[in-house]
């Protein structure tokens, strides 16, 4: 024992452990050959149930078996949803047939990449369930956790109760959580410290008069069947190996420090697998952690208010990277707001969620609680004048922690003064950057271009897409509907955008308008131009809320007069919508670029008659690549070097049209269903291209 306190109390010990680690890491990176063992092909698969979600008539199960899948069973009838609430429980075995199906990358820069996140969990196929048959039933530990989740259900309707126990924020709306998120207090709904600090607090007082040793075991075995029940986040798993080290280093008075406690945790967690450096979870969990022990000198005051406040500044100076890397925004007031929202949900919401699991009767003062934390939050989320949008890279991420480490241990605190001007700088760039940028977005069965002016002059956006729901009974529709545009929002913010100037809509077709409220609801819009006609049902919505939030909108322009400028080609009144559309051209350095909406043929007749456009570098081919549109003849005199076809996957319309394909065989072809979104890049008057494979 006093060889092994040396050697753990050693500052090379660990030195020489974190060199193997690293090597490990790269090794593995390098080295380890990520596969499957499953081949496409297969259709029958056996495993436990380690998790599920109904939304609508739609259920995903996480099957653990030979391999983990996530598994897709979409419910024909609302009986057979009501009998399979009954059935599906956490542990059970299932056998499953279906087809295998490899997950796409994010189509939209900056967007999640669910592709990616599965294979950080060596998940490497989804599957799409034909049928179920059910084989065994769970064992004594997945009962108690189907019994935990039954009874929350049972409970609480809010569904913070689940996340607070059970980490499950699903029952959570996004338009809530999108608040929090804004104001900076979404770790406190992710397990961590805090859930186990209390958690074991509790425990440790209930067992205060017995044994060190008995009573830190009693608690370990406890902790380590509570992260069983919330499936082992590696946040949790953190948190657990950290108290058991910890109490192994109180028991046997090893004298290792907090630090080391958690090298030591690290140490382990990673080399069960190394995969946890992907774990965004993980990440925030150590580095705010390793913040808060290395400036616990910093920290320490007699002032509990000053001592709230130097807390909540550092555990937000260790995680704004990370914030900045994984959502591309950051709130300043965070550090305040968390010196009230800490306490409030660590003192009464998170205790009460417990003793309102114990003792049902108090819930109605559980839900009183969480109504004045969500209204606190859309409150507060309404302010945004110290909130940021950026990304940075990973150099930028390794030179702001040496400076932040070197500003902390040698107290040099002229050097914070760096980050600040690294971060601002970062700021600052895009608008030295004098490039044009024109995207073309992968929103699906639909039309969404962005337009960026050099110098972030003017942001245009030309469309919104929208993907257009079957008509659903109550019980087949989802929580939340997925919503293109919050993709496209989170691209904004990497590149630093903080409001579009013009939000140009070519005709009032859901696939082209369709996500407009969700811009006017979550983002900064100077204006909105309609195109010429009356306006439709959901254009007229969109102007309610247009007069509500005090934005101008105008129709039927001939042109926009901003930084660039955008022509708007018309020729006649028509009697529908789709001609109706605005058919927008515009240059850039000498190219052109002509975006045709869903104008068809007839537009295009009459288009060629009026003006003399001469030749095209880029078209946005009208009407998805749709038969009604893009003539031999119109394609033949604009000829056109570069053609945008925006159309969904396996599109129920068959779009793009052979025809039309043939009529564009002169020109590039880029398929936003085949080659994802396309960013073109004017530089140095020159045109670069950029896509973004599915």
């Amino acid at each position: 024992m006093k060889k092994l306190k040396i050697v753990l109390q050693s500052n090379i010990f660990y030195i020489i452990f974190l060199i193997i680690i690293v090597l490990y890491i790269l090794g593995n990176i390098l080295l380890k050959e990520n596969k499957s063992i499953f081949n496409i092909n297969d259709s029958y698969f056996e495993g436990i149930i380690n998790d599920y979600e109904f939304d609508g008539n739609k259920l995903t199960l996480e099957l653990k078996g030979k391999e983990t899948l996530i598994s897709n069973y979409y419910i024909n009838t609302y009986e057979e949803l009501l009998d399979l609430k009954k059935q599906i429980k956490y542990g059970i075995k299932i056998k499953v047939k279906g087809q295998l199906k490899v997950s796409n990358n994010n189509t939209i820069p900056y967007a999640f990449n669910y592709k990616k996140y599965l294979l950080n969990n060596d998940i490497y196929y989804t599957l799409n369930i034909d049928n179920i048959e059910f084989l065994e039933k769970e064992n004594f530990l997945y009962k108690i956790k189907n019994y935990v989740n039954d009874k929350i259900e049972k409970i609480d309707k809010t569904g913070y109760m689940k996340a607070f126990i059970l980490g499950n924020k699903n029952d959570i709306s996004n338009e809530v959580y999108t608040n929090y998120q804004k104001i900076g207090i979404t770790h406190l709904f992710a397990l961590s410290g805090m859930h186990i600090g209390l958690l074991s607090g509790i425990i440790l007082k209930l067992f205060k008069h017995i044994n060190d040793k008995v009573k830190y075991l009693i608690v370990s075995i406890i902790l380590i069947i509570y992260g069983f029940i919330v499936g082992f986040p590696y946040s949790i798993k953190r948190c657990i190996i950290f108290f058991i080290i910890n109490s192994i280093n109180k028991i046997f008075n090893l004298n290792i420090s907090s630090i080391k406690v958690l090298l030591l945790t690290i140490f382990i967690i990673i080399i069960n697998n190394y995969k946890a450096i992907y774990d965004v979870g993980f990440i925030y969990s150590v580095l705010t952690v390793s913040g808060i022990l290395i400036s616990s000198n910093f920290i320490k005051d007699s002032n509990k208010i000053k001592s709230s406040f130097k807390l909540s500044l550092i555990a937000f100076l260790f995680s704004l990277p990370i914030s900045l890397s994984n959502f591309y925004e950051v709130n300043f007031l965070s550090i305040l707001y968390n010196i009230f929202f800490v306490p409030f949900v660590s003192i009464i919401v998170y205790p009460l969620s417990l003793l309102s699991f114990i003792i049902p009767i108090l819930s109605n003062i559980f839900s009183f609680f969480i109504s004045i934390l969500e209204y606190s939050a859309n409150l507060l989320g309404k302010i945004n004048i110290l909130s940021i949008y950026m990304s940075l890279n990973i150099y930028e991420i390794i030179i702001y922690y040496i400076i932040l480490l070197i500003t902390i241990i040698k107290k040099k605190y002229i050097l914070f003064s760096l980050l600040i001007v690294i971060i601002f700088l970062d700021m600052l760039i895009p608008y030295l950057d004098s490039n044009s940028y024109i995207y073309f977005l992968d929103v699906g069965q639909g039309d969404s271009s962005l337009i960026i002016t050099p110098h972030k002059k003017e942001v245009i956006m030309v469309d919104t897409g929208g993907i257009v729901s079957l008509t659903k009974e109550d019980w087949q529709k989802k929580k939340e509907e997925y919503k293109v545009s919050d993709n496209v929002i989170t691209l904004l913010k990497a590149l630093g955008i903080k409001k579009i100037n013009s939000l140009v809509l070519t005709h009032g077709d859901y696939d082209h308008m369709g996500e407009s409220l969700n811009y006017v609801d979550n983002f900064k819009i100077d204006k909105v131009i309609f195109n010429c006609g009356g306006f439709n049902e959901l254009e007229q919505d969109l102007i309610t809320i247009l007069k509500k939030k005090n934005i101008h909108y105008y129709s039927c322009l001939n042109q926009l007069n901003d930084d660039y400028k955008l022509y708007f080609l018309k020729t006649e009144m028509y009697d529908n919508e789709n001609d109706n559309s605005n058919v927008i051209y515009t240059e850039f350095n000498n190219y052109k670029f002509l975006l045709m909406g869903d104008a068809s043929i007839k537009t295009e007749e009459n288009i060629l008659k009026k003006y003399n456009l001469g030749k095209i570098d880029v078209l946005k081919v009208g009407h998805h690549g749709s038969n009604t549109s893009s003539s031999k003849e119109f394609i033949n005199k604009i000829n056109p070097k570069y053609s945008i076809i925006s159309v969904g996957q396996n599109n129920r319309y068959g779009h793009p049209n052979k025809e039309v394909l043939e009529n564009l065989n002169n020109s590039i072809i880029y398929r936003t269903d085949q080659h994802g979104s396309i960013k073109f890049t004017i530089k140095n008057k020159k045109l670069f291209i950029e896509n973004y494979q599915p």
